[in-house]
């Protein structure tokens, strides 16, 4: 059993290519029985090729057991899609990218008759195939000895009983924590420098869309290694 799980891509389509190429090389000198691709949500936002990178999701899928989790950026994106006054919140987290790589000319600052004719623009733009993996999102995805998801985990809530809130958005209560979480979080969501490996938890968001780096882990019996 081989998990190879993938940090915040945030529209960096150039980057998550060359880390499906990494996770292929590896394959191609070694490949076990059972291989897992686990992606720690936001695809979308920031970077200038979220379309892409969801075109990459739905193509590496039909090949690759691939688990694709859901962040808080799909979380916006999704809510936008039934609710156009999002955008005046989701503007802030680079939605206004997402909507220009999709062939949309968003205002700086769009009126509200603008954010609804957006939304309409965009939900007429957006592949059935996206919607349908947008839809299958998970909050978390535990295998064996580690428990994934986006930010995290709310100390002293059985990671059975998480909320999605919390595993989509937390932070500090999260990331002080010292608490034995009775598996090893893989999460993303606060980026670093480099990946951060603590006893309880693992983060691999290390600001792809600003810093170049997507980081990609590799976890199996022998280890747990960084491609």
């Amino acid at each position: 059993m081989r998990i190879y799980a993938i940090g915040d891509v945030h529209g960096r389509v150039d980057l998550l290519d060359a880390a499906f190429a990494r996770i292929d090389a590896n394959l191609t000198r070694s490949a076990p029985h059972r291989v897992v691709h686990v992606l720690l949500g936001d695809y979308v936002d920031r970077g200038p090729s979220s379309r892409e990178v969801l075109d990459r999701l739905v193509e590496r899928a039909r090949t690759h057991h691939i688990v694709c989790l859901k962040g808080n950026h799909e979380s916006y994106l999704v809510e936008f899609l039934h609710d156009a006054s999002v955008l005046g919140d989701w503007r802030h987290f680079g939605g206004l990218e997402t909507l220009r790589s999709y062939g949309l000319n968003p205002s700086a600052i769009p009126s509200g008759v603008e954010e609804q004719r957006l939304a309409n623009a965009f939900a007429a733009a957006l592949p059935g195939e996206h919607r349908q993996l947008l839809r299958k999102l998970g909050a978390s995805f535990s295998c064996g000895d580690f428990f994934f998801a986006h930010a995290g985990v709310k100390p002293g809530v059985p990671l059975a009983q998480q909320s999605e809130h919390d595993l989509l958005w937390i932070r500090d209560d999260f990331l002080l924590s010292e608490q034995d979480f009775g598996k090893v979080v893989v999460h993303g969501h606060t980026p670093v420098l480099q990946p951060e490996f603590r006893p309880n938890r693992i983060n691999i968001d290390t600001g792809a869309y600003a810093t170049g780096r997507l980081t990609c882990l590799m976890i199996e019996r022998d280890g747990i290694f960084v491609l």
